[in-house]
């Protein structure tokens, strides 16, 4: 694997000062994105200090507990654009992402990878698989909430507004799907043919990716739709 330094890296602030010197002229704001971009430098090199702690864990509790944290975080970033009834909303997502991300990651760690059931808890497996499928979940949910709000608020009826909210939160992942392979190379297959894996290989587990994450968004949308769609009849 190349191992870039931190000097080099930080040539990947340009295109990011370009695009706030951008935001700033047009839009006469820029701090959202600084901040924006701070967090996320400072959070991923913390996390990669707390992985190296975690990958030397082997309790299930520990994965247990990673997995729980994963998925109260990504409820409430999910719900925050949600303007009435976020104590609701927020209840309603932390089900829907549960139930839906993970029936999805249990599939994808006893099925398709095939780990031992009492294996499943090495965070080496647990953190990275279920940081892709709660963060995708999170964003359908957030995505299906916001489109869910402004149609009822602008007067639809609330099958009509679960219908718009489903088609718009799946947006993302299906232009993934149409986009794989003959616009862009997805994250993780290229950083296994970064690494030095073979690119049949990385294919493969690109294949297993992309389905656990729109499966996991699909049926978060879907049970997070149907109560919020219940409870307003």
């Amino acid at each position: 694997m190349i191992e870039i330094s931190l000097g080099r890296l930080a040539l990947m602030l340009l295109p990011l000062a370009a695009v706030g010197w951008i935001s700033f002229r047009w839009t006469g704001r820029s701090g959202e994105l600084a901040i924006a971009t701070a967090r996320m430098v400072v959070q991923l090199l913390a996390i990669g200090y707390v992985l190296v702690f975690l990958f030397k864990v082997e309790n299930p509790w520990m994965g247990i507990g990673v997995v729980a944290f994963m998925i109260i975080v990504s409820s409430w970033i999910a719900v925050r654009t949600v303007k009435t009834m976020r104590g609701k909303a927020f209840g309603d997502a932390v089900l829907a992402i549960a139930l839906g991300g993970g029936a999805v990651f249990a599939l994808v760690l006893l099925g398709v990878l095939g780990l031992d059931p009492l294996d499943w808890y090495r965070p080496r497996f647990v953190i990275p698989l279920a940081g892709m499928v709660f963060a995708n979940a999170m964003t359908a949910v957030t995505l299906s909430a916001e489109r869910f709000e402004a149609e009822r608020a602008h007067g639809r009826d609330s099958v009509t507004a679960r219908n718009a909210a489903w088609t718009a939160a799946l947006i993302p992942q299906v232009n993934s799907f149409l986009a794989v392979g003959l616009v862009s190379l997805p994250g993780m297959m290229t950083g296994q043919i970064l690494a030095g894996a073979s690119p049949l290989d990385a294919v493969r587990y690109q294949i297993m990716v992309m389905g656990m994450v729109l499966g996991a968004a699909g049926l978060a949308v879907a049970i997070f739709l149907a109560r919020v769609t219940r409870e307003e009849r």
